[in-house]
């Protein structure tokens, strides 16, 4: 159940990412292996905007809050933007946590009320759901999703909220050319009016082009510890088919893993880092692969024998 704002990007609809914008614990540089300029960060962000891209995602544990205060920033009180934030749940439940990390993000982002917010992974989910249901019915929560999930999972939620008169508005979960095993339930989250986002489209750049195995990850980072050079090598064959496509289209190799998780009914969600990365992906919207296409990406990424799982994700 999103709220009306225009965020459509003429029916191609894609997220903005910010995973890799903060510092400290869990940010740019202990993920990614890069620390990211403020001021390139925050003409990226005007850029991503006056492209149309209006859909802007991140979370409290990235950068432990440092995201969430760039972007809120950056926002700075426009009504046009649909915002989406993350409560990473505690192993242990404690009731009242929900409710205060939603506050605590919304001080940071400089906002009253989140468009879209999640329930990072399924620790608690029932009991963190009903936690969420005051927030939802008094609007400071205008549509809940859940991350990192089952099939089970999302019944279950669909069931509790129902109890209330609620509705589960969206699922997010890793789904890539590398992690493609989520089409059951992205068919069943677009049956049933459950808008199903797609994270990890590029695997952290894995997917975008500019690594392979002569060029491999920074060495002190998170993603060269779960994409190693000989996972490169495994890839070579996708990634040359990827360029050929991208060839064909005019348009960057990054963009087609964003394209195939689209045409598989997915919403990418879309980690930008500078503003030529906006103005890449708006060229690469224009454009539809066609059945054959991403047919045989699906069987080229299949024969690489390499499945992707982050180290927080449940299975």
């Amino acid at each position: 159940m999103m709220n009306e704002k225009d965020t459509n990007l003429s029916g191609r609809d894609v997220m903005i990412g910010t995973w890799a914008w903060g510092a400290g614990y869990n940010g740019s540089k202990m993920v990614f292996g890069k620390k990211y300029d403020e001021t390139m960060l925050k003409s990226t962000f005007e850029k991503a905007v006056e492209l149309g891209f209006l859909k802007w995602d991140t979370a409290a544990v990235y950068g432990m809050g440092s995201c969430e205060k760039l972007l809120g920033g950056f926002i700075n009180g426009r009504e046009d933007i649909f915002l989406s934030t993350k409560y990473f749940p505690n192993k242990k439940f404690k009731s009242g946590e929900l409710e205060k990390s939603f506050q605590e993000s919304m001080e940071r982002l400089n906002l009253q009320s989140a468009d879209l917010f999640w329930i990072h992974r399924p620790q608690n989910l029932l009991e963190n759901l009903n936690d969420a249901v005051p927030l939802l019915k008094d609007g400071r929560i205008k549509s809940i999703g859940i991350s990192n999930v089952s099939m089970e999972d999302i019944k279950k939620a669909e069931e509790l909220l129902a109890g209330h008169g609620l509705r589960l508005g969206a699922v997010q979960n890793h789904f890539s050319l590398l992690r493609n095993d989520q089409q059951p339930i992205i068919d069943y989250c677009n049956n049933n009016g459950i808008t199903y986002y797609a994270y990890m489209v590029l695997e952290q750049g894995a997917l975008a082009g500019r690594y392979n195995s002569k060029n491999p990850f920074p060495f002190f980072s998170m993603r060269n510890f779960m994409f190693s050079k000989s996972k490169f090598k495994k890839i070579d064959g996708l990634l040359n088919l990827m360029k050929d496509i991208a060839d064909k289209y005019g348009i960057d190799r990054s963009q087609i893993p964003i394209l195939w998780a689209l045409e598989k009914g997915a919403v990418p969600i879309v980690g930008l880092t500078k503003p030529e990365y906006a103005e890449k992906l708006s060229a690469a919207l224009k454009v539809s692969l066609s059945v054959e296409e991403t047919g045989s990406l699906t069987e080229e990424a299949r024969k690489t024998g390499v499945r992707q799982q982050g180290s927080w994700e449940p299975q």
